[in-house]
């Protein structure tokens, strides 16, 4: 069995509380592309980071895992998803500032975080796009 790099995992076992969309799905830029194509005084152009994997476009969303035994400076982090077009996410909740967020096609890579004064395996996740807007809005209120 060969282990691939991204871990497919299922989205209950990464947010069994659910997770929590913070802000909008927004374009990964590629700050390199963009440095060189400045220093050589022409227009960067088309910056957007593409998915070493598939190629596609790669967008961020800032979630809240709503996990109530997170410890402190776990609960905020970055999705990032692989898509052609800009996924939409699903509709805010009346009264609410957050969106309640399902994924699909989520993986998990573990990586060497040395950022830090002692070194810790972190990890980075990606989707596919958003699960279907009414089931990840939770369950309708009987009329």
């Amino acid at each position: 069995m060969a282990v691939q790099q991204r871990l497919h995992v299922a989205f209950d076992d990464v947010f069994p509380s659910g997770a929590y969309m913070v802000g909008e799905v927004e374009a990964v830029e590629d700050f390199d592309l963009i440095r060189a194509a400045r220093e050589a005084g022409r227009e960067p152009g088309d910056v957007q980071v593409r998915d070493k994997v598939n190629e596609k476009r790669v967008w961020s969303v800032r979630v809240i895992d709503a996990d109530p035994v997170a410890r402190k400076g776990q609960t905020e982090l970055v999705v990032k998803i692989s898509a052609d077009h800009q996924p939409v996410p699903p509709a805010a909740m009346p009264g609410m500032p957050f969106r309640k967020v399902e994924f699909e096609g989520l993986t998990l890579t573990p990586y060497l975080d040395e950022s830090r004064s002692r070194p810790r395996v972190a990890y980075s996740l990606r989707a596919t796009g958003f699960k279907n807007a009414e089931k990840a809005a939770g369950p309708k209120a009987a009329a």
